[in-house]
Parts: C-alpha cells; structure tokens; sequence
C-alpha cells in the first residue's frame, strides 16, 4: 500500500500534463481526420492550406504542454525560451531566399494569379506552366525548355496570364501613305480571319514621318495554340497584301541593288507545296509537359469531384443501387491513387 501510494505521489504532479497530451493528441486527429483523413482523394493543392493549419495545431499543442510541465516558473521560462531559440536557429540558419520563396508559393496559392498549363509571362521569361512548388514555379518555354522561376521572383514583378477563355494575337506593320488606310484595314481584316481569329479588329498606332504603323488584332478561342495563331497571322498578313500588290516597305526602305521605278519588292506568289501546321501540332510538341500536367490536374480534379457527387448519391440511393455506386467511387478512388502514384514516381 505504502509503495502504491508513494508511486501516486510521483505521478500526481505529471497528471495535468498526461491529460493534456491525451487531450491534444485526441484534438490532433480528431482534426485531422476530419480534414484530411476521410478525404484520401483530395490533392496536394487542396490538402496544403489544411496542413499549414495542422502545423500550427501542433505548435499550440507543443506550447500547452510545456505549460502543464510539473516545472518552476524560472524552469518553465528557460523551456519556452529554449524553443524560441531552436525556432530562430531554423530560421536563421535557413536562407533567407529559402524563406522568402516559401512564403512566396503561400501567397501564391492563396492568391492563384494562374493555373498549371496557363501562358504567363514575367519579366523575360514567357511559357505555359508546368509544375507549381513551394519554391519555385517551373514553365515551358517556346524552345521547350524548362525554366524554373523562384516564387519570391513572381511576387516582386508583374505577372501576364492568358486566360483559358481567349487571347488576343496581334501584329504590327508598317505601310506607306500612298495606300489608302480603308483599303489596308480591309484587307488586314480579311489577313486575320483567314488564319482563324475571330472579331478582328485594326488600330493605327503611330503616324510616322515616312509611315503608317498598323496593328492587326482577332480573338483566339483556343489558347493552346498561340504559338501557331501568330504565324499563321504573320502569314495571312503576308499572303493577302502580296496577292493586293501592296509592298509590305516604307519608303525608307533601302536596298543595294538597283530597280527600276515602278518595280514592286513582292516575291512571285506560289502555292504552298506542302500541307500548313495543325493549329495545335507544334503547341503538343513545345509544351508537352505542360500540356501533360494540366491533363492530370484537371482529371484528378473532375475524379475528386464525381467521388463527392457520388457519396451524396450513395446516402440517397437504394441497397443495389447503393452498392454500384460503392462500386463506381471505388474505381474512381482507385484511378486517382494511379495518377498520384505516376506523380510521384515522375518527381
């Protein structure tokens, strides 16, 4: 009796901290059950904001239970000053370009200013998205490199994202005052439909001593192919205004070689030999990364969203009915594990 009540005295002082810990621990996964754990499919998109509150859940735990600690006020002080200390000593011995990019990629999901697959353009780098980090946010350029931008980059400077409904392809030129500017809009009209833009539209932009500068503009529906809508419109510009006798010069053009006054620079028209590009063709071969992550991003998320739909049926629906539709989120829960696992083995 005497050794069961002296091991009760030893234990008495720790119980608020046993407590505490049990209930902690209990709080930790309830809420991670209930924010993570019963949601298998969600992506990492989706889980991180949970995580970052998760993190911070287990620091407020850290700290209550060095408050229940059967310690002097003095003890307790120099603990919670210890792991002040081990918290700077992380953060100074991280860098601060490491920090600075971190909390870059934060705010940028908060702030989601584009999507993976998405056209941006930052400072001198233009490409289509391909993978977003912590730390940095990778594009594939029109070279089909890939170039990985830091987060904190992306912050500090302007950002131009091509929206998936449309893009406006543009090119400018410049033509003497001897064509009528009626004639030049027509025909620059025509250039831009011709090569598959709609909503075409002509702005004169500069009148020059010698010239007059134009700028042809039409609507892309389909963004994927900017890169081929562009010549396909330098194209058009070129084949209409030949096939008008009109020179693609201003006057101050300059040439070494001797012609006569009436001579026009205006190659002999032929037709093309060979079949044009697919709109499309060469996008799938530059971007072809990017093209393959915003395929995956946009399955796994129209899986994560059927698998909602489909629990919500399965509550409704009959005892058949309701094992097809086990049946049908199990197949589904299956298909998004694969391409988690093909993202996994990819990085």
């Amino acid at each position: 009796m005497g050794n069961i009540n002296s091991i009760m005295t030893l234990v008495a002082p720790f119980l608020p901290f046993i407590a505490t810990l049990v209930l902690c621990m209990g709080i930790l996964w309830g809420v991670y059950w209930f924010l993570i754990g019963r949601y298998p499919e969600r992506g990492n998109e989706q889980k991180f904001p949970v995580q970052l509150v998760m993190l911070l859940l287990s620091l407020i735990a850290v700290l209550a239970l060095v408050m229940t600690l059967p310690l002097s006020e003095e003890s307790r002080s120099d603990v919670m000053r210890l792991i002040g200390i081990v918290l700077s000593g992380i953060i100074a011995f991280s860098s601060t370009n490491i920090i600075a990019n971190l909390m870059a990629g934060v705010l940028l999901r908060i702030m989601k200013p584009f999507s993976t697959g998405d056209f941006i353009r930052v400072g001198e780098f233009f490409g289509r998205v391909s993978q977003r980090g912590l730390f940095d946010t990778e594009i594939q350029s029109e070279t089909r490199e890939l170039i990985a931008i830091p987060n904190a980059y992306l912050i500090k400077n302007p950002i131009s994202a091509t929206p998936s409904t449309g893009a406006i392809v543009s090119a400018s030129l410049s033509l003497g005052y001897d064509v009528p500017h009626s004639k030049i809009e027509t025909l620059l009209i025509q250039a831009a439909e011709k090569s598959g833009l709609e909503h075409a539209f002509v702005h004169i932009l500069e009148l020059g001593n010698f010239s007059v500068t134009y700028r042809i503009s039409g609507l892309l529906n389909e963004v994927k192919g900017l890169i081929t809508a562009r010549s396909n419109l330098f194209r058009s510009v070129l084949e209409v205004l030949h096939e008008e006798g009109i020179e693609i010069v201003s006057p101050t053009f300059m040439n070494q070689r001797k012609i006569g006054d009436n001579e026009k620079i205006i190659p002999t028209f032929t037709a093309p030999t060979s079949p044009k590009t697919e709109g499309v063709e060469a996008e799938k071969i530059v971007f072809d990364k990017a093209e393959q992550s915003e395929q995956k991003e946009k399955e796994q998320e129209q899986l994560i969203e059927d698998i909602k739909n489909l629990e919500l049926q399965s509550k409704e629906a009959k005892d058949e009915e309701k094992e097809r539709v086990k049946e049908n989120i199990e197949t589904k829960r299956q298909r998004l594990k694969e391409l988690k696992e093909r993202e996994k083995n990819a990085e």
